[in-house]
C-alpha cells in the first residue's frame, strides 16, 4: 500500500511538473500572440493567453483594433492570432463555447444559429485576420522566437459567394486567394502565401 502511494505522489507531482515546464510566461504568450499582427501594430494589440489551469485570460488591454490569441498549449503545434476587433464577438463565443466542452462542428452548429438569429453579430466589412504557426521544435521557449513561421491571411466576408467575388472555391494555384465555406456566416478569404520554393 505505502508502495502505491508512493507512486501516486510522484506520478501527481510528476504531471504538475510537466504542466509547470509547459506553461509560458505571460510575457512570452504576449510577445509570441503579437508577432501575428503587423510590425507596426503590436505594441497597441489587446491580447489573450491562458492561465497556470488552462483558462483563457486578458493578458494584456491593448489601444487599437487588434485583438491576439496566445498559442493554445493544449493543441499541437504552436499557432497565435489576432483578428479585428470587429470579429470579437464571434471570437470569444467559439472560445466560451470551447470551455463549455463542445468540438468545433458543435460550436459551429451554435455560432450559425446564434447569427441567424441576430444574437450573435458579424462584421459588416471585410475583417482580417493574421494567424502565425510553426512546430513547437522550433519554438524557444525562453524567448518566445519562432524558427521557420509561417503567416497565413484570413479576410472574414460574412454570406460572401463565389459569384459576387469572383474568387474560387479552392485555391488553383500555391499562393492564389480562394473563398471558404462561400454564402455562410463564415464565408472568409483564405490567402496562404506560398513556399519559396514552390
Amino acid at each position: 500500500m505505502k508502495k502505491l502511494l508512493s507512486s501516486l505522489i510522484i506520478l501527481v507531482f510528476g504531471f504538475h511538473g510537466i504542466a509547470q515546464e509547459e506553461y509560458l510566461s505571460e510575457e512570452i504568450q504576449i510577445k509570441m500572440a503579437s508577432m501575428a499582427a503587423p510590425e507596426e501594430d503590436r505594441d497597441a494589440v489587446s491580447v489573450y493567453g491562458y492561465d497556470r489551469e488552462g483558462k483563457v485570460v486578458l493578458l494584456k488591454e491593448g489601444s487599437n483594433n487588434l485583438v491576439c490569441i496566445a498559442d493554445d498549449p493544449n493543441m499541437n503545434g504552436i499557432s497565435v492570432s489576432c483578428y479585428n476587433k470587429k470579429l470579437d464577438d464571434f471570437m470569444s463565443r467559439g472560445r466560451e463555447l470551447k470551455a463549455e466542452g463542445k468540438d468545433m462542428m458543435e460550436t459551429r452548429a451554435v455560432r450559425q444559429q446564434e447569427v441567424e438569429s441576430g444574437k450573435l453579430k458579424m462584421p459588416d466589412a471585410p475583417s482580417m485576420t493574421y494567424i502565425l504557426s510553426g512546430k513547437e521544435s522550433n519554438l524557444n521557449r525562453e524567448t518566445g522566437a519562432l524558427k521557420d513561421a509561417k503567416l497565413r491571411y484570413v479576410i472574414y466576408m460574412p454570406y460572401a459567394t463565389t459569384e459576387e467575388t469572383g474568387l474560387p472555391d479552392k485555391p488553383h494555384v500555391p499562393g492564389m486567394p480562394w473563398l471558404m465555406d462561400p454564402g455562410t456566416h463564415r464565408a472568409h478569404i483564405m490567402i496562404t502565401p506560398a513556399d519559396k520554393d514552390q
